[in-house]
């Protein structure tokens, strides 16, 4: 409903290299604009999304990640235990977000109104800053 087009789906097993590839293939071969992981963020030895997803990213952007567990956090102190990173490789914004779908709609929630502005820096198509009025 923010208008934004779903290009790629794909469920992959918690193995690093398949998730390395994957992002590395959206990020420079398909050049999505945005591109959101969910799941594998938490503390057990499988949750190494933050680490595959981190190991590809030319630049972290830390006030989003650290965006979306505030707001998790509105609904439960688990979402301090989110481990999800947000940064960039080349003109792509990658999301690592929770699994529960229902962490994922308050975790995208944080973040949506400044997608915009983020893909537009991040690709250099303006320099400015938003209006906040």
């Amino acid at each position: 409903d923010r208008g934004y087009d779903l290009r790629q789906y794909q469920v992959v097993p918690d193995e690093p290299d398949i998730i390395r590839d994957i992002l590395i293939s959206w990020a420079d071969t398909e050049q999505l604009d945005v591109i959101v992981t969910t799941g594998a963020t938490s503390l057990t030895a499988r949750d190494i999304m933050p680490e595959a997803t981190t190991s590809v990213l030319d630049r972290l952007i830390p006030g989003m990640a650290e965006a979306m567990r505030i707001e998790g956090m509105k609904y439960t102190p688990m979402a301090m235990l989110s481990r999800g990173v947000a940064g960039i490789r080349g003109t792509s914004l990658l999301l690592n977000l929770p699994g529960s779908p229902k962490a994922v709609r308050e975790n995208l929630g944080a973040v949506l109104d400044v997608l915009p502005h983020a893909i537009e820096m991040i690709q250099n198509e303006r320099h400015g800053h938003p209006s906040t009025s």
